[in-house]
């Protein structure tokens, strides 16, 4: 399955950072920028949070909740968390029934190696939960920079 733009973004509720949980659909009314990630603390991951966290002002100031998702548990989300000072929720799907139902978890192949994982995706969700925007194979290095310009483009 593969998700686009004009496609009612599946709802969800998971387990966050800190406690909790966090449903998709208690954020209508506000945009969502949800972008699903391999694996906390790991380099180009760390590098991708860290993005949406050193501009993270300016989306909030933009009127958007930023959402991170991959398969780690909570416990490992408070760590990387804590560790990068996130200032965002990171959401755990463990059973990664929410990376299929976006379509994010996909055969990769390394080093001559296949196997399943997540493809990092990033999801702009609108403020009626139809994505309107959607970045595949994300290359990490200005790619919060790019959302954040979606979301609130520079005057002309």
């Amino acid at each position: 399955m593969s998700l686009d733009p004009g496609d009612v973004a599946p709802d969800f509720t998971l387990p966050v950072d800190g406690g909790g949980t966090l449903t998709l659909s208690a954020l209508r009314g506000r945009r969502v920028v949800l972008y699903f990630y391999p694996k906390d603390d790991t380099p180009g991951c760390t590098r991708e949070a860290c993005g949406f966290r050193d501009i993270f002002p300016d989306f909030s100031r933009a009127g958007a909740t930023v959402i991170g998702i991959s398969r780690d548990s909570t416990l490992r989300h408070d760590r990387f968390k804590a560790k990068f000072s996130l200032p965002f929720r990171l959401a755990a799907d463990e059973d990664g029934k929410i990376c299929e139902a976006y379509g994010v978890w996909v055969e990769k192949t390394q080093y001559g190696r296949t196997y399943m994982g997540i493809e990092r995706t990033t999801f702009l969700i609108d403020e009626r939960g139809v994505v309107s925007q959607v970045w595949r194979k994300v290359k990490v290095d200005g790619h919060a920079a790019a959302v954040l310009e979606a979301i609130s483009p520079s005057p002309a």
